[in-house]
């Protein structure tokens, strides 16, 4: 029996050892080929350990750091605020869905999958975006559209509410003379800490992500965010490749088209890595208990 429990140890320990690899290379090799120079990933490809260490891509983004650094400021806030609100929106939302004494509560939960399954598309939400709630170059244009409240969220914390806040708690806060909201703040928000974590960690990945929103309904540089800028300097770069495939005065292999991408992506994932290993704790138990549909 210790023999068996021993190799099973050690297979277990392999399998994790393995899945931990397949989950740092990639990224190491991320860092390796931002770093590595143009001239040498033409010709030899991708390495995990450049032989030579060039930080051309990196200067190429860092031209205007004014600019980029406006916009990690921009991508902060915007994320800070989205983040919170969708939070707020999505808990109102769950909680009156969690109580079965709600009038209406199928129907209301019927709408709310339906818009899962269908939207009205593209044209007809720009339109509403933009000529109706006049969002276009405000700040409200990379928070609302798309990312404010997402009705599978509201099912992920409707579900988690339900499974763990038992109902007989909730009476009793109620014969205590505490109301909906009290209830609400003192009650069932301090026994959500997991879930809201979860959500929190997921939807600030959505919106520091995003740069559809930016590309749809943004055109001023003041208003660009991170995701938006790295993207337009990318569709720069390829410009300025294409024009040298056209017989232009430029030099293709002073261009790092290929670092530059590799580079772009480690500036975006950066702020993402700092912040994911404070709040890591909570997602797979979030996930867990949300996800399983009530």
């Amino acid at each position: 029996m210790v023999e068996r429990n021993k190799t099973f140890q050690i297979v277990a320990n392999g399998v994790m050892i393995l899945l931990c690899a397949f989950c740092i290379l990639p990224l190491w090799l991320l860092v390796a080929s931002s770093i590595t120079g143009e001239r040498e990933l033409i010709v030899n490809g991708y390495s995990f350990i450049p032989s030579s260490i060039d930080f051309s891509a990196y200067k190429y983004i860092l031209v205007d750091s004014v600019q980029l650094l406006r916009g990690y400021g921009l991508s902060a806030v915007v994320t800070v605020i989205g983040t919170f609100a969708n939070l707020t929106m999505t808990t109102l939302f769950a909680y009156p869905l969690m109580r079965k004494d709600l009038p209406g509560r199928k129907l209301i939960s019927f709408f709310l999958f339906f818009t899962m399954l269908f939207n009205g598309g593209l044209v007809p939400s720009y339109i509403m975006w933009t000529q109706v709630f006049h969002v276009k170059n405000t700040l409200w244009a990379l928070i609302v559209p798309n990312l404010l409240m997402g009705a599978f969220n509201v099912i992920m914390m409707r579900t988690y509410l339900t499974s763990n806040i038992p109902g007989e708690v909730i009476d009793a806060a109620r014969i205590d003379g505490a109301g909906e909201f009290k209830i609400l703040l003192r009650v069932v928000l301090p026994m959500s800490k997991s879930i809201l974590s979860t959500l929190a960690l997921l939807v600030g990945l959505g919106y520091w992500n995003d740069w559809l929103n930016g590309l749809y309904y943004i055109n001023k540089d003041t208003l660009y965010s991170t995701q938006v800028l790295l993207n337009k300097m990318l569709l720069d770069t390829q410009f300025l490749m294409s024009s040298a495939s056209q017989g232009l005065n430029i030099d293709a292999s002073q261009l790092p088209s290929t670092g530059i991408k590799m580079a772009i992506a480690v500036m975006g994932i950066l702020p993402i890595l700092i912040v994911y290993p404070f709040l890591q704790k909570y997602l797979v138990k979030g996930i867990t208990i949300g996800a399983v549909k009530g």
